[in-house]
């Protein structure tokens, strides 16, 4: 049987205080700090950057825009401030705009209170129905605002009356959270009404204005080079917004590798292993470093996280697909699988428009990902290994290789070139034939970028052969 306040006489009884959603949020925020507990274990690479403005910003009862690139885990901020909320809080039984039962700002409610009284029933909220989001393209007044109600008024409340008017997403987001993505996008109008509530609390719909004392917290995001850009945001707006909290993406490769292997979907149940070398994880990552640096990339959009997180399920997905195939124990992620992170990469980058006009797509994720591998085989490899010399390969000899050659084979493939013997132990040891398997791979693609070995490419069949043997070929 529930213990909690049912009427306003037993909720003044119980002690329960007078605040606003922002003290709340200071509160909670505050007892973490004192515990030391970390506030948005979730989130990382921010630490020493982010958290600390967003904290000073929270304590400062400021309403916030983040502006950042996509992929900067902007919504994941706002979305995490739910955790600051109490668990639930006592409102009004049946109100729309959660009021609380102290000092009620509806008509209906104020109706309510002066009708029972003390015995004016409650119940509670809990702090997942205090967060509401909009995204901006198409969003009217009516959506955050509200309208008038064509069956209220059929059902006898006046025009001209506050009961004839259905709240929007704000006025129902009171005592909570509300957050808009991609600011810039909102209509002037909008924008008008938005700065209007944050300075005077001021609503109008359809010319009947209703002065609300609203209770919440405003959250936006926005592009910097959209939110900076002349006549994109009102200045109004701007000067009433509290905070602008700037957002980056991981400052290193291991913060990186650390968020991919947090959102990615891994199946944790299956009838092989999965086995990822570490330098596969690396080159995943690197991949959007050096997408983030490219100067074929338009850097003003930004390269999400997300281009990490669906390569590095791409190329556990063909792994696993070899597996199955092969009938092998372990699915162990090879170079050869990077083949297929055109499909999960398309989209996500997108090209600067300045480029040169021969340059697509394809082609630029193709040095993208040369140079990502380039750079994580170079920090694999002790230096003796990335001097090694290899002889010419006699007569019509090469080293074929596909994504379903079994791992079996590999062995045949350093028989071939027993000088790769030397780096590929550097990075196996003693694991099994799938992991040497890919770590062959790995050696052969380095030796490739490093200019020992020459690779050509027919259908799915990679072949690789000295330059010298290459060149008296051709």
């Amino acid at each position: 049987m529930s213990t909690k306040p049912s009427n306003l006489k037993e909720l003044k009884a119980s002690g329960y205080g007078d605040f606003t959603v922002k003290e709340e949020l200071e509160r909670n925020l505050l007892k973490k700090l004192k515990t030391g507990q970390p506030l948005f274990p979730k989130i990382h690479g921010f630490d020493e950057t982010v958290i600390p403005q967003l904290t000073n910003a929270i304590l400062s009862h400021h309403d916030i825009v983040f502006l950042g690139e996509k992929g900067q885990a902007k919504s994941r901020l706002m979305r995490s401030l739910i955790q600051f909320l109490d668990e639930e809080i006592p409102v009004i039984k049946g109100c729309e705009i959660h009021d609380h039962p102290y000092h009620p700002i509806c008509a209906s409610c104020r109706k309510k209170l002066v009708e029972h009284g003390d015995n004016l029933e409650i119940e509670w909220v809990r702090r997942e129905a205090r967060y509401g989001e909009r995204l901006s393209p198409g969003t009217k007044i009516a959506d955050l605002i509200g309208d008038l109600d064509p069956a209220k008024v059929a059902a006898g409340n006046p025009l001209a009356s506050e009961e004839a008017i259905h709240f929007g997403l704000i006025p129902r987001m009171n005592r909570g959270v509300f957050a808009i993505n991609e600011l810039p996008d909102l209509e002037y109008l909008v924008q008008v009404a938005l700065f209007n509530i944050l300075e005077e609390r001021d609503i109008q719909v359809r010319g009947y204005p209703i002065r609300f004392d609203l209770d919440l917290i405003l959250l936006f995001t926005a592009n910097p080079e959209e939110y900076t850009r002349a006549g994109k945001i009102i200045t109004q707006l701007k000067d009433r917004i509290g905070a602008e909290i700037r957002t980056h993406y991981p400052l290193t490769r291991d913060l990186g590798i650390k968020i991919i292997q947090q959102e990615s979907r891994i199946p944790k149940d299956d009838e092989v292993k999965l086995v990822i070398p570490c330098f596969m994880t690396e080159i995943i990552e690197q991949i959007t470093i050096e997408a983030r640096k490219s100067p074929y990339v338009n850097q003003k959009s930004g390269v999400s996280a997300r281009l990490s997180i669906a390569n590095y399920e791409t190329m556990i997905a063909n792994a696993r697909r070899r597996a199955y195939i092969l009938g092998e124990k372990e699915a162990v992620p090879r170079m050869s699988d990077l083949n297929y992170l055109y499909t999960s990469s398309s989209g996500k980058i997108e090209l600067d428009p300045f480029r040169e006009e021969t340059v697509n797509e394809f082609q630029v994720f193709g040095k993208i990902m040369d140079k990502a591998v380039a750079q994580v085989f170079k920090e694999q490899m002790e230096k003796e290994h990335l001097e090694i010399s290899l002889p010419d390969m006699a007569g019509d000899k090469h080293i074929r290789l596909s994504e379903l050659t079994p791992s079996s084979e590999y062995k045949n493939v350093i028989s071939q070139m027993p000088q790769i013997w030397e780096p590929v132990h550097h990075l196996t040891g003693k694991d099994s034939e799938m992991v040497q398997a890919s770590c062959v791979e790995f050696v052969l693609e380095g030796l490739h970028l490093s200019g020992k070995l020459s690779r050509s490419k027919v259908g799915e069949i990679f072949d690789y052969q000295t330059p010298a043997t290459a060149k008296k070929k051709s």
